[in-house]
């Protein structure tokens, strides 16, 4: 027996919220996401002080409502991420295509690297622990990370750089030593990343879904965001990340995504490592 729902929530309402998602965030929802939108959006109503999700759905539709879309992709966004998730991709990062850059880059002496849908921060600081760790290939060498997500609420998170110590428990024990803190007082049962870690690193706000205003990347990191969205919106996102990439730039991808049929400006050279080829 089903639990009796705090707000009513119609099929309208549902059908409502998921096209304005769509429309905000390019994610797809399919018809299985219905108790999920609802558990997640359910405690917007309450704290809107609110009586129903119909009443929802037309304070969404007023002039004034940017901040509470804010909320509301704050709210539906999923954030599933840990340090070095995916490791193959950082031992190409420091194996291959940091050198090949080394190479190709001399004349510049510049790399720049973009961590799109950085969640709480994991997956830059990651990135900026193999930098640290290429230093002596990268010395002298102008470095810019730039770690942005749509959810302004992980991207405090990110920018806090502070995990409960079971979240950094997988990191070897040299990675650790060298670049986290233990936390006291307050952070007791947490840990620091360093500041060394923060000094090339841009944390910004960007909906992917809009024009992107960045600088010409070297290697872009997008893994697990793709999946959400429809071929369409994917290909569409791709070319705004070919635009954005340097000639033969990097583009990173999760593990259950690909670009067979989505588009023809990348080339498949690694295991979900892409390279731009126009």
């Amino acid at each position: 027996m089903t639990a009796a729902r705090e707000y009513e929530f119609t099929r309208r309402d549902f059908d409502f919220l998921r096209r304005l998602s769509n429309q905000h965030t390019g994610i797809v929802v399919t018809d299985d996401k219905f108790d999920m939108f609802y558990s997640r959006l359910a405690r917007r109503v309450r704290a809107l002080g609110l009586g129903s999700f119909a009443e929802y759905c037309n304070y969404l539709e007023h002039p004034d409502s940017d901040t509470e879309m804010v909320e509301l992709v704050n709210a539906l966004t999923t954030n599933l991420t840990s340090f070095f998730r995916e490791n193959h991709h950082f031992e190409f990062l420091a194996g291959t295509a940091l050198p090949d850059l080394v190479q190709r880059n001399r004349s510049s002496r510049k790399v720049r690297i973009w961590s799109a849908g950085c969640s709480t921060g994991e997956e830059p600081y990651s990135l900026s622990m193999v930098l640290q760790e290429s230093m002596p290939l990268l010395n002298g060498w102008d470095v810019k990370l730039l770690a942005s997500d749509i959810d302004s609420n992980v991207l405090r998170q990110a920018q806090a750089g502070v995990y409960p110590l079971a979240r950094v428990e997988g990191i070897e024990k040299a990675r650790l030593k060298r670049f986290f803190q233990k936390g006291s007082g307050s952070n007791t049962g947490k840990a620091r990343v360093r500041s060394e870690l923060r000094r090339a690193m841009e944390f910004r706000q960007v909906n992917l879904m809009n024009k992107l205003d960045v600088e010409t990347q070297d290697i872009i990191f997008c893994r697990n965001v793709i999946i959400y969205f429809d071929k369409e919106t994917k290909r569409k996102l791709l070319d705004k990340f070919a635009e954005s990439l340097a000639p033969n730039g990097y583009l990173f991808v999760g593990h259950s995504e690909s670009l067979h049929q989505v588009t023809d400006r990348f080339q498949l050279i690694g295991n979900t490592v892409y390279r731009k080829v126009r």
